[in-house]
C-alpha cells in the first residue's frame, strides 16, 4: 500500500473540515480546501530553493501534490546540482551543520508520516488545535509541524522566524495549544516575563540541550515542557520526556517513539532503528544492513528504557587525562546567577591536552563564574579561561556552532 502523503492528509482534511484554517501567516490564511487546490509545480528534478517560511510551506504542500521531491534551502544558499534520488524520496533536508558541513538527508512519505503519527499521539495534537511555528522551514523541526497539523486537522500559525514580541502577542491573542521552541527562545520569553496562556498544552523543546536551571525556571512559571530528542535523520522527534513522566534531570529525553529501538554502542554512541529513520544521505551512506542508524551523540539508557543524551561524541574534551563533555560543564555553569548563555570548548595545551575554556553571555564576572565552577565541578572540569561575548554562535535551530567556538578561542576567527 502506498504511504500516505502530506497532500493526502490535506485532501482528507479538506473533505472533513473544508472551511477550517489550515495555515495562518500574518493577515493571510488558507483553509484546507484552499491548500488542496494549490497548483502543483511542474514535474521534474527535485525542487531546491530558498525562501521565506511562508514560501517554503507553500512549496512543501505543492510539491507533495505534484509528487515532486522538495529540498528547502537556507537563505542565500545556492541550489546544488542534484542527480537522481531514490523514487520514494519526497523531502531532502539538511542536517544542522553545527559540527561542520551539513549533509542532505533523504526522507519519504513513510518516514514523515510515521513521525507525524507518533508525535501527534505523544503530544496529544487534535483536530482544531493551533500550533505556533516560528522555526525555520529549511530544518526538519519546522517542516515536521506541517505534517503533524495536516494529519491531525490542526492549524499551523506560521511566523516568519522567531521574534519574541510577535510570539508573545500571538500567545495572548490566539488560542495557541502547541509551540516548538529551542532553549534560547524559551529563555527569551521568560526574560520578557511572558506567561503561558491557559490554552497552551504543549511546549516542545528541542534543537539543543536544555539546562536544569532553565527547565526549573520555566516549570515554575507554568510552561508545559515536553523535552525531545530528534534529528533530520529521524524525521524530527524520536524520543520525548513528558511532564507526567516523573522527575526530570539534565539530558533526559524519555522513551523512544513507539515502534522504535534505541541502544547504546560500546563506544557510548546512540543507535536508533525504526520506521522514522531516513533512507540515507544524498551523498551516500546511512544505516547499516540491519537498519541501525549510528548517531554522533553519546547517551545512556536507564532501567526503564529512558534515554539521557550526554552530548556530541565529537565534542568530547580530554583534559588532564580525563574525558570531559562540554554539555555537562555547560549545564553546571548555566545555573550560575547572571549567566544568560554559556558554551564550553577546548584550546590545545601541551600540559592539559585540552584546556577548558568557557564563553558566556551575561552580567556575571569571570571570577564569579570560576568560583561557581569550583564549587560544583571536579577540579579538572573547572574552566582555565573565561571570555565574555555579546552573543554565542548559534544556528537558526538554536544549536551551538562548535566549530566556530573552537575558532574563537584558537584565534582563527575574530
Amino acid at each position: 500500500m502506498k504511504p500516505t502523503s502530506l497532500s493526502d492528509h490535506i485532501a482528507r482534511a479538506a473533505t472533513e473540515y473544508p472551511d477550517r484554517p489550515a495555515l495562518i501567516a500574518g493577515d493571510r490564511q488558507w483553509s484546507f480546501a484552499d491548500l488542496a487546490t494549490e497548483r502543483p509545480p511542474a514535474s521534474g528534478a527535485p525542487l531546491a530553493r530558498s525562501g521565506s517560511n511562508l514560501e517554503l510551506a507553500l512549496d512543501a504542500y505543492r510539491c507533495s501534490a505534484g509528487r515532486r521531491t522538495f529540498f528547502p534551502l537556507p537563505p542565500e544558499r545556492p541550489a546544488p546540482s542534484l542527480g537522481a534520488c531514490p523514487p520514494d524520496t519526497v523531502l531532502i533536508i539538511s542536517t544542522s551543520g553545527s559540527e561542520g558541513q551539513p549533509r542532505a538527508v533523504l526522507l519519504g512519505d513513510a518516514q514523515l508520516d510515521a513521525a507525524a503519527a507518533a508525535a501527534n499521539a505523544c503530544l496529544d495534537l487534535r483536530s482544531g488545535d493551533l500550533w505556533l511555528n516560528a522555526l525555520p522551514l529549511y530544518h526538519i523541526g519546522g517542516q515536521s509541524i506541517l505534517w503533524r497539523c495536516a494529519r491531525a486537522g490542526a492549524t499551523v500559525l506560521l511566523h516568519a522566524g522567531f521574534a519574541a514580541d510577535a510570539v508573545a502577542r500571538d500567545l495572548t491573542d490566539k488560542p495557541v495549544t502547541h509551540i516548538s521552541l529551542v532553549p534560547a527562545m524559551l529563555a527569551r520569553l521568560l526574560d520578557l516575563g511572558i506567561a503561558p496562556p491557559p490554552s497552551l498544552r504543549v511546549v516542545l523543546i528541542g534543537g539543543a540541550a536544555l539546562s536544569g536551571a532553565l527547565h526549573k525556571r520555566a516549570s515554575i512559571a507554568g510552561w508545559p515542557l515536553y523535552v525531545s530528542y530528534g534529528m533530520s535523520e529521524t524525521a524530527a522527534q524520536i524520543a520525548c520526556f513528558r511532564p507526567d513522566d516523573g522527575a526530570w534531570h539534565e539530558g533526559q529525553v524519555g522513551h523512544a517513539m513507539p515502534g522504535h529501538e534505541i541502544r547504546i554502542g560500546d563506544n557510548g554512541r546512540i543507535h536508533i532503528r525504526g520506521p522514522q529513520v531516513m533512507s540515507g544521505y544524498l551523498d551516500g551512506g546511512g544505516c547499516d544492513s540491519n537498519g541501525w542508524l549510528t548517531t554522533g551523540d553519546l547517551g545512556r539508557l536507564d532501567s526503564a528504557g529512558r534515554l539521557t543524551v550526554l552530548g556530541r561524541a565529537d565534542d568530547m574534551l580530554i583534559s588532564g587525562g580525563r574525558n570531559l563533555h562540554p554539555q555537562e560543564i555547560e549545564s553546571c555553569l548555566a545555573a550560575c546567577p547572571g549567566v544568560l548563555d554559556i558554551a564550553v570548548t577546548g584550546q590545545p595545551d601541551p600540559v592539559w591536552g585540552d584546556l577548558v575554556v568557557a564563553l558566556f553571555v551575561g552580567n556575571v564576572d569571570g571570577e564569579t563564574l570560576i568560583a561557581h565552577a569550583r564549587q560544583h565541578l571536579p577540579s579538572v572540569a573547572v574552566p582555565r579561561r573565561v571570555r565574555r561575548l555579546e552573543r554565542l554562535p548559534r544556528n537558526a535551530a538554536g544549536k551551538l556552532e562548535r566549530a566556530t567556538l573552537r575558532g574563537l578561542v584558537n584565534g582563527t576567527m575574530p
